[in-house]
């Protein structure tokens, strides 16, 4: 599902450039119903395991090109109606929404499966995407804004590059709690590791709630380095806890400080490509969290086989000390560029 998201990012940007955010979301909510199609199939397809194991496969890789139409489609859309100053404060809410249904998805899908099977699942993600697509006809849509002056892709990359390699260095802390802290509290022999993703998950809403305008009204590079910092803070906490409560309360602090990176370095995105380019920017910016969190899991693995679990939080907070490095030269960049045009 990571890799097909990462591979059609492109595509979701133009499309939402080309021929409108609304475009984007409708197509993604199209691969969203093939892919519960498909899981269905799965369900009751009378076939060898095998072939059905494929078909469950296809379904997932939809699933990953219909997340990338529905985040890039959603983003612009958002941003284009709330205005380039509110971009902050859209993406906010923007990951509140997603993360939420992560949240609610997983432990519904665990009822479903449990109640009725496989097939009742796969139902259920051919309606909930029926849902969002009768509820998008309810938003007032916006005019596409790309066309011959729309920048390529690789031309985007390079005007957004150090936002998104910062914002990837934030998403190794993330995927390493998400891949590795059960693993972790069972070796550490520490009862309860589901609340250290429920105080990862509950410190990253509250802060996105309580303070989502940050971004807006301080400026991303700014936001993002302070935040960084907390998140750091917070892995290292977690990496050399010596009892469960300081391994929970790094996992919180740490929830906490990943929660306004996306949307700080965002605003920074925003700002650095013209308005008919901005769905294609967002989509590549949102790829650099995708390679993050898709490449972490297998090589912080590595790490855990040589060096134990604990390791794997250290290196994660090496990586956010890198992402401040490069949060502060772009805050000097920026202000040396408001300097010269002052």
């Amino acid at each position: 599902q990571f890799l097909a998201t990462i591979l059609t990012r492109r595509h979701a940007g133009s499309v939402a450039d080309r021929q409108g955010p609304q475009q984007a979301v409708r197509r993604g909510v199209a691969a969203l119903l093939a892919s519960g199609l498909i899981y269905a199939a799965a369900a009751w397809l009378p076939a060898p395991a095998g072939l059905r194991y494929l078909v469950l496969i296809a379904g997932r890789l939809l699933v990953g090109f219909g997340e990338s139409l529905m985040m890039t489609g959603v983003l612009t859309w958002g941003v284009g109606l709330a205005g380039p100053r509110r971009s902050g404060k859209v993406m906010s809410w923007v990951g509140m929404a997603m993360y939420g249904s992560l949240a609610v998805g997983a432990p519904l899908g665990q009822a479903l499966y449990g109640h009725a099977g496989f097939g009742a699942v796969s139902l259920g993600v051919i309606l909930v995407p029926m849902l969002a697509g009768l509820l998008s006809l309810t938003v007032p849509p916006i005019q596409a804004r790309g066309g011959s002056r729309t920048l390529g892709f690789m031309q985007v990359v390079g005007l957004i590059w150090r936002p998104g390699v910062t914002l990837a260095l934030q998403g190794v802390g993330f995927a390493a709690i998400g891949a590795f802290v059960s693993l972790y509290f069972h070796h550490e022999q520490w009862p309860h590791a589901g609340w250290a993703l429920s105080a990862f998950g509950v410190a990253f809403v509250l802060a996105r709630v309580f303070f989502g305008k940050l971004p807006d009204r301080l400026g991303g590079p700014e936001i993002a380095r302070i935040f960084l910092l907390i998140e750091l803070c917070g892995l290292l906490v977690l990496g050399l806890a010596p009892a469960l409560p300081l391994a929970l309360l790094g996992a919180g602090v740490t929830g906490f400080g990943c929660s306004l990176v996306f949307p700080a370095l965002g605003v920074e995105v925003v700002g650095q490509v013209p308005a008919e380019s901005r769905g294609t920017a967002l989509g590549a910016y949102a790829a650099f969290q995708d390679m993050a969190y898709g490449v972490t899991g297998p090589l912080t693995g590595l790490l855990a086989m040589w060096l134990g679990y604990r390791s794997v939080f250290v290196a994660a907070a090496a990586c956010a000390a890198l992402g401040i490095g490069l949060a502060v030269h772009i805050l000097h960049r920026d202000r040396a560029r408001a300097a010269a045009r002052g």
